[in-house]
């Protein structure tokens, strides 16, 4: 069986849960990788067979997304072409997270693709929401990777295709201690602001990893850096607590380390939206912004110390499993062709 890997590279969760999954596919048959979009920070451990420029979203320094920039930046030609040249006929199954490019040639030529992704979880209809409507984050969901069959990841199993977080056996097999300091990873902000806000913070050390620094340095009980992988991992498994975004890879490690967490959704971002109103449900505490009159109650989350407990068993092999079985019962003669010849 030929099996096309379809990887969302904005930002660095799909590629870090991407590690542990492709060896797991791998044992199912010829797996290719493919990776589109931009703004990840992790280096892969694995060959990719298709770099696509893809559709990406530009994260601004306010905590938001910058439209317009996205807009600018976005190539409408290119992505057509590479949609439209894209050789998904020569797969028997296209498995999908949340990449557009693979989704939608695979819909355009009938191929079958599933979708393997924290997004397909967070549109199910039994996923938290958020109070606000966001008819076009909610249509943004549906429509960016269209797929046949779902399987999806979240904070909890909400349904019966939702399950538990891939925790990286990296993670997994971290040292969990605290030196006391707190880590920090809110890519749209810029590294002034988060230095400026923290800084107010006095008896506290930050280390804040940063999208926008060139070269680490050190300001006052500020030391920022930019992201590696490596060292983020070991920062965090190290750390008191975690100051992140509401995403969904880092705030679940973040849990799983039993680390004091409290997340920054995006703004305009619906899915991290939907996250946090998962999150909070779960008793994490969450902020709006960075405002000055939301930082008391970040002074009330570095004085406290509740952790919320999880059990994130290690099921990525289960879930990979079910995905791949589905498949074969709808096309038994593919489980023909891996018997052996007598």
């Amino acid at each position: 069986m030929k099996i096309l890997y379809a990887i969302q590279g904005t930002g660095n969760g799909h590629l870090s849960r991407a590690t542990d999954i492709i060896p797991l596919l791998q044992q199912y048959g010829e797996v290719d990788i493919l990776v589109s979009g931009r703004n990840a920070d992790v280096t892969t451990l694995f060959d990719i067979h298709y770099k696509l420029s893809g559709l990406s979203f530009v994260f601004g320094k306010k905590g938001d997304i910058e439209f317009v920039e996205t807009i600018r930046q976005t190539d409408l030609r290119k992505l057509w072409n590479e949609i439209r040249n894209l050789p998904v006929r020569d797969y028997n199954l296209v498995i999908n997270d949340f990449e557009p490019v693979s989704a939608w040639a695979a819909w355009l030529r009938n191929v079958p693709c599933y979708s393997l992704s924290h997004q397909a979880a967070v549109a199910n209809k039994r996923s938290p929401k958020p109070e606000i409507k966001d008819f076009i984050g909610k249509t943004i969901l549906k429509k960016y990777a269209p797929s046949r069959r779902s399987f999806g990841f979240h904070f909890e199993a909400y349904d019966d295709n939702i399950f538990t977080p891939v925790i990286r056996q990296q993670v997994r097999r971290m040292e969990i201690t605290s030196d006391g300091h707190y880590t920090v990873y809110l890519p749209a902000y810029s590294d002034e602001t988060l230095v400026r806000k923290m800084g107010q913070f006095g008896n506290v050390r930050w280390e804040i990893f940063s999208k926008h620094c060139q070269q680490p340095y050190q300001n006052g009980n500020c030391s920022v850096k930019r992201i590696s992988n490596e060292a983020f991992v070991k920062s965090m498994a190290s750390s008191e607590g975690i100051l992140c975004g509401a995403g969904f890879e880092t705030p679940a490690e973040a849990l799983f380390l039993k680390k004091k967490l409290l997340v920054v959704p995006m703004k305009s971002q619906y899915e991290q939206l939907c996250n946090a109103a998962s999150l909070k449900l779960m008793g994490v505490p969450v902020l709006k912004s960075l405002k000055k009159k939301r930082l008391r109650k970040l002074a009330a989350w570095i004085e406290s110390d509740v952790r919320i407990e999880v059990d994130y068993p290690d099921c990525t092999s289960e879930v990979v499993n079910l995905l791949i079985e589905s498949y074969l019962s709808k096309n038994p003669q593919l489980i023909l062709s891996r018997l052996p010849k007598l």
